[in-house]
């Protein structure tokens, strides 16, 4: 077993001896720097950046302060100066396509809803968001806001108008509500005794619900004119902005239809109408074809069913193209609600969504005790029943993709079917071929091996479906290249790119004659591995890029014969080069102009931007690099204008603006100001060899100030491989379930973060024979208080760690969260958040046990700490919530239970309702509160809270937290021990 037996042995005798925490004072302080530590009340108003856009012409940058808790604010500013614009309670930010305006949607105060919420206030009760309309580079005053917007929209490419839906005022659903109240004005009769329903009514009652309609608004972004309509239920721009079409739903049905306005007069005329539902409305790129489904045409029937229509601007009425019974759809089926309609760009196709027709509801007469509600799990069903149970809305919803051939008389051509149910359309939608995906044949493979798929080609104009690749593993079956030329995907058994030719079927190994693998070599799960990074396209399909290690490469997808991009010089350098995708909208490398690329050191972490030229063998050019984490490169549409951040772990990732050059960084934003007066930290590289002699990286992070003469206390937090991290930047933020790096630095504590590779069947082993070394170097440098150690993860570093603290007492305290703790009961449980068995985990992916429970049952006990609980000394929290979705809450309950019986000290919270990391930020501040108190306890000998010592009862649950301080207590582990059984 481990190089291990040997390794413990040796290194665990001088362990065991190390002095208890709390044995004497700390010989710790933080150096005297003239700043403040980080607390908990620095949280909310700490920023992030979010929603950054530029104008087309580079002048202008758009972007959003977020903090922790509060109000953001929408920066508006200028790339070439120091004009900038601020707007309060932002919630998104929208530019218009020519970049004359910024459209706002303008939350209510956090202050004021959290005071209304307190009152009982809730949904409609609650202020609505403001719509503010502000010109770039004008000031906030001239800002138009518009009150109790609910939705807004601009054309795709055109400018000049927003849409938006504005929900009634307060004053006016209460006239509509009185008036409804009062109904028609009644006789002056005596009331009579209302007559019984009859059968006609009934239907009527049971008619489909037709929608609420709200006001919808045009608005004219130059000169401010509106035009208003009535009870709209959905609304689309044309792309170009020349049209505005939406769906009205009356109170009477009298006026319900389909409308379009011309933007440049504000009248509406209507395309079709009639009582009905109107759902799914889209518009062709030139806006002058619309389609949308509605039942008006059947609203009398017992069952109303949808049909598709295609209405054309002028006098012809709207073509019904598809309906229950058209030719091309099979037997039975008819259009589903639930598709998504498309236009193919040059407004030939239309493709929509069938279905079988629904079977009626049967008749429910029976009382609620008289009903049977019963999972029933049968071993040849291809999912589980939790998975089926979480996917059932999704199954009854389904739909398979059709396409209407509008140009060749509305003929309909049924592409996906039930045996290949996911349809993959080209970019434009207008390719002779279409991509289909099925995992039908392998489903049960799923819970224990991994996910596979069949690969189709689908003929748009047949419905013929060839398949071109079989038993496709992963969890994506491919793609289709931009230009619909090619089917590219990973083949995990040839560990090789593949292109399927659309036109011929014929498949090309691209990286067969790339000369170094374009897997991920430090991959390490019992399973096929994963490609280096995802195959792009050069612009029209002419060569497909695949990357190695280091390098990029351009392969012909016809011949396979590739050249390398960079030629050469990441591998020889030690740089991962990557595309760097400026335009979002891009989707296709470009080769009329440079590109730029991503360079990484993998040694040293530093890492800059590359300048390249597809059609060029020169080398890249670099234009920046250095000691930072680069990201987000983003360039102007039509200027020579990038935007970008660049960050360590003591520089937020402000904004930068620069030129092509890159040659001067100039920095746009100011998130946190505030950090120069709080003491922070530095992080290196550290390196060391494992115990089986592997070369390993880690990131050490030292307190601001440090003093190489002082023992520090250290936290220790790993999770696999995270030393390409080195700088990343972290605000202080509660977290969901880890230690925040910022916050423990500031603090004074050394925090170590070590890389793990892992050997098949022995991940727990894996893991000591990583970290414990690297611990023990650092512990040789003589900075380190080796009686103030502690260690901390979540998930799969909580395992790792209920395992570590089995085999050593080298941590004074350790944090578990959500561990596993006995491989042989969680292997048979279930993943709730997906439905999913836990087998496929255990077999093939991150526990890496590599075989099956009965198979490889030794690597089932031995891995898991339950077995070896009575050897447990280290003073252990754990965090397990009663609704993890990701490892049973039970496996926390087991370990806790097993240390609690043989006396050792160990605590578990669990925040009820909570799944697997915490999401509510109250919880999330409560735990990174008593975290904190946990290991400033056993690692700083604060004082203990409550609830470390004497925890909370069940009937003060919600009175009190527990989390005052105890001032003059016993140790508690003395306590413990105390009181413990022995087992």
């Amino acid at each position: 077993m481990f190089a291990r037996t040997a390794y413990i042995a040796v290194v665990a005798t001088a362990l065991l001896a190390l002095p208890a925490p709390g044995a004497g004072q700390p010989a710790h302080q933080v150096q005297a720097t003239g700043k403040k530590v980080l607390d908990h009340d620095v949280y909310d108003g700490w920023r992030t950046i979010r929603d950054r856009a530029l104008t087309a012409d580079g002048q202008w940058l758009a972007f959003r302060y977020v903090p922790g808790e509060g109000d953001a604010e929408l920066i508006l500013r200028r790339t070439d100066g120091d004009e900038s614009h601020a707007i309060p309670r932002a919630s998104s930010v929208t530019l218009s396509e020519d970049g004359r305006y910024a459209i706002v949607r303008i939350a209510p105060g956090h202050a004021e809803v959290k005071a209304l919420r307190r009152d009982g206030k809730k949904g409609d009760d609650l202020p609505p968001d403001t719509l503010g309309i502000l010109m770039v580079g004008s000031d906030v005053t001239s800002m138009v806001r518009i009150p109790r917007v609910e939705s807004f929209k601009l054309p795709e490419e055109g400018s000049g108008f927003v849409a938006f839906i504005q929900s009634l005022s307060k004053e006016e659903k209460e006239a509509m509500e009185a008036a409804e109240e009062a109904g028609p004005e009644a006789e002056p009769e005596a009331a009579e005794e209302p007559e019984e329903a009859t059968e006609a009514d009934e239907e009527e009652k049971e008619k489909p619900e037709r929608g609420d309609g709200e006001p919808l608004v045009l608005h004219s972004l130059s000169s401010g004119q509106e035009w208003r309509f009535p009870d709209v239920t959905a609304y689309v721009f044309a792309p170009d902005g020349a049209f505005l079409i939406f769906t009205r739903a009356t109170e009477d049905g009298e006026g319900d239809g389909v409308f379009v306005v011309d933007t440049s007069t504000g009248e509406a005329s209507a395309l079709a109408s009639g009582i009905g539902r109107y759902e799914g409305l889209v518009a062709s790129e030139t806006g002058y074809r619309v389609a949308y489904l509605s039942d008006y045409e059947d609203w009398e029937a017992e069952e109303p069913a949808f049909s598709l229509y295609v209405a054309t601007h002028g006098d012809e009425p709207p073509a019904r193209v598809a309906g229950p019974g058209s030719d091309g759809l099979p037997g039975g089926w008819g259009v589903s609600e639930h598709g998504t309609l498309r236009f193919s760009d040059d407004g030939e196709r239309l493709f929509f969504g069938s279905a079988p027709r629904p079977s009626p509801e049967p008749e429910d007469d029976l009382l609620d005790d008289e009903k049977v509600t019963v999972d029933i799990w049968n071993w040849r069903d291809p999912f589980l029943q939790p998975m089926q149970v979480l996917q059932a809305d999704d199954e009854r919803n389904r739909n398979y993709q059709a396409v209407v051939h509008l140009d060749r008389d509305n003929r309909i051509v049924q592409l996906g079917t039930e045996a290949v149910p996911e349809v993959r359309i080209p970019e434009d939608g207008s390719g002779p071929v279409a991509m289909g995906v099925s995992d039908i044949p392998y489903r049960q493979l799923l819970s224990w091996d991994g996910r596979y798929f069949d690969s189709y080609l689908i003929d748009m104009e047949s419905g013929q479906a060839t398949r071109v690749a079989e038993k496709v593993r992963g969890f994506n079956a491919g793609s289709l290249s931009p230009a619909g030329r090619y089917v590219g995907y990973w083949n995990e058994f040839e560990k090789a790119w593949m292109a399927v030719s659309t036109e011929t079927g014929q498949t090309t190994n691209l990286s067969s004659n790339i000369p170094f693998p374009t897997w991920d070599e430090l991959d390490d799960h019992p399973q096929p591995p994963p490609p280096e990074s995802f195959i792009r396209w050069t612009e029209g399909d002419e060569e497909a890029v695949v990357a190695d290690a280091f390098d990029l490469w351009l392969v012909d997808p016809e011949t396979g014969q590739a050249r390398s991009l960079t030629e050469g010089v990441g591998r020889e350098q030690g740089l991962r080069f990557r595309y760097a995708q400026t335009d979002p909208e891009e989707t296709a490398i470009p080769r009329d102009r440079p590109i730029h690329l991503t360079a990484f050191d993998v040694r040293t972490k530093a890492s800059g931007i590359y300048r390249d030229e597809v059609d060029s063998s020169g080398e890249p050019v670099r234009l920046v690099f250095g000691d930072m984490a680069f990201g987000g490169v983003t360039r102007a549409e039509d200027a020579d204008v990038f935007v970008l951040t660049t960050s360590t772990f003591q520089r937020f990732p402000d904004l930068l603006v620069t030129d092509g050059s890159f040659s001067e960084l100039r920095k746009v934003s100011d998130a946190n100001p505030q950090q120069a007066e709080y003491s922070w930290g530095t992080a290196e590289i550290v390196e060391w060899a494992s115990t089986d002699g592997d070369p390993l990286q880690g990131i050490l992070y030292k307190p601001e100030g440090f003093d190489p003469d002082r023992e520090y206390p250290m936290m220790v937090y790993f999770y696999e491989r995270m030393s390409d991290g080195l700088h990343r930047h972290i605000v202080p933020a509660p977290g969901s379930s880890s230690v925040n790096f910022s916050f423990y630095v500031s603090r004074g504590y050394l925090l170590f973060i070590p890389d793990i590779p892992y050997k098949i069947g022995w991940p727990g082993e894996s893991a000591m024979n990583a970290v414990m070394p690297g611990v023990l170097e650092i512990m040789a440098e003589g900075f380190v208080d080796p009686a103030r150690i502690g260690v901390q993860g979540h998930s799969w570093g909580g395992y790792q760690i209920s395992y570590m603290v089995t085999k050593t007492n080298l941590f004074a305290a350790a944090e578990a969260g959500a561990p596993v703790s006995n491989m042989t009961s969680a292997y048979g449980g279930i993943r709730w958040g997906s439905g999913m068995s836990r087998m496929f985990q255990y077999e093939r992916t991150q526990s890496r046990i590599g075989g099956t429970l009965w198979d490889a049952q030794h690597r089932y006990i031995s891995n898991s700490p339950l077995f070896q609980a009575d050897k447990v000394e280290t003073p252990l929290l754990m965090m397990h919530n009663d609704e993890d979705t990701a490892v049973p809450w039970e496996q926390g309950i087991e370990y806790f239970v097993a240390l609690r019986r043989l006396g050792k000290p160990v605590w578990m919270l669990n925040y009820n309702g909570e799944p697997h990391g915490l999401r509510r930020r109250a919880n999330q501040k409560d735990w990174t509160v008593r975290m904190q108190q946990f290991f400033d306890h056993f690692l700083l000998d604060a004082p203990p809270p409550v609830w470390l010592v004497e925890g909370v009862p069940a009937v003060d649950k919600g009175r009190t937290l527990g989390l005052d301080l105890i001032t003059e207590t016993q140790p508690i582990t003395e306590e413990a021990q105390g009181n413990g059984s022995g087992g």
